[in-house]
């Protein structure tokens, strides 16, 4: 997902995709420990996504208390 897409979300949107990111990167996680995983790629573009979610949400709060 794209961070200006990100940008465009309310912060309750954003902690939603951020708690489903983070059940996938643990699926993905477990995956990977009994060797059934098959796209080894998608365990960075989660990690990623989670850190760009974080870091959108993270500006929001900030500008939130700016004002």
């Amino acid at each position: 997902m794209d961070a200006n897409e990100l940008r465009g979300k309310t912060p309750d949107e954003l902690r939603t995709e951020l708690v489903n990111l983070k059940k996938e990167a643990f699926n993905l996680r477990f995956q990977a420990a009994t060797s059934q995983l098959e796209n080894t790629a998608r365990v960075r573009q989660v990690r990623r996504a989670v850190a760009r979610v974080n870091t959108i949400l993270n500006q929001k709060a900030a500008e939130a208390a700016a004002e």
